[in-house]
């Protein structure tokens, strides 16, 4: 039986808790007494998460009957979301040319499609209650594109479009809509982005580059000036609490050193002067294989 809003729903639901930025965000809230429900696709994952509190619950965002069970269960104990963090993501790294389709589309099943979703399925509950907080995990990357990420890129773009239509369109209905914009996040973020290049085609003309992205990425979070302005999950944490219980969150948060230099640098960059800074770390395909 469905709870009756007596009273406004503050519970947060986080997804993508497995590990890394999900993971320490609900560990960090429910340190702070916040009512969360910590979700990934298999609830073994989450045990650590139980034990510090949380509700825990299985949901995938790229399948719809999961996430409008987790959203209707939920409801049923809490009336309604107060909170959706939409934290779910991963990065599909490669060449455009080198990406079968299959995996641009899974990348935008989970990073775009999920949380638009999970967007729709939470608002009706807000908007009863008249209070809500929709926070979008978006990146220094959907301001900005580096060479071998553009498929990851484009889906952070697309998050920064949509939230921007949405604060609009849902403001007067009570639910105000925020945009978390990390930098460089020591959490396996790079592991994982350099290990979806494993296997793509196309070695003879784009292996040298991909070999130099993977490189670039992994040195980017271990040495180097940016890795002195990287952060760590619990930075992240930090802030999105901030969005949560700030009367008037501003837009978008940008966290970490490097997410600040890195878009500065862009914002005072011309596309030419960009793509020459580029060069720098990453070596242009076709003219690496002549050489």
């Amino acid at each position: 039986m469905t709870t009756e809003l007596t009273k406004v729903s503050k519970v947060v639901l986080i997804t993508g808790c497995s590990s890394g930025i999900g993971k320490a965000t609900a560990k960090h809230l429910v340190s702070r007494g916040h009512q969360v429900v910590a979700t990934a696709r298999k609830v073994k994952d989450l045990t650590e998460l139980a034990d510090a509190g949380c509700d825990v619950l299985a949901l995938d965002v790229t399948d719809e009957a999961s996430m409008v069970a987790a959203v209707k269960t939920v409801e049923a104990k809490y009336g309604a979301i107060g909170v959706l963090v939409n934290n779910a993501g991963y990065s599909q790294s490669g060449a455009i040319e080198t990406v079968p389709l299959e995996r641009v589309r899974a990348q935008f099943e989970t990073n775009v499609f999920g949380l638009v979703r999970m967007t729709q399925l939470v608002l009706p509950g807000m908007r009863r209650q008249g209070f809500g907080r929709i926070i979008n995990m978006s990146s220094m990357g959907g301001k900005l594109t580096f060479p071998g990420g553009g498929y990851y890129h484009a889906t952070k773009h697309a998050v920064e479009a949509i939230s921007d239509a949405l604060r609009f369109e849902v403001q007067a209905f009570g639910v105000k809509v925020v945009l978390v914009e990390p930098g460089l996040i020591k959490s396996g973020f790079s592991e994982a982005a350099v290990g979806a290049m494993d296997g793509a085609p196309q070695a003879e003309v784009y292996g040298a580059f991909h070999d130099a992205v993977a490189k670039a990425t992994k040195e980017s979070y271990e040495k180097g000036p940016l890795a002195k302005l990287a952060g760590v999950p619990e930075d992240v944490a930090a802030v999105i609490e901030k969005a949560i219980v700030s009367k008037s969150p501003r837009a978008r948060y940008t966290v970490s050193g490097s997410a600040t230099l890195l878009l500065t640098q862009r914002k005072l960059m011309s596309d030419r002067t960009w793509d020459w800074f580029l060069k720098s770390s990453f070596p242009v395909p076709g003219v690496a294989a002549k050489a």
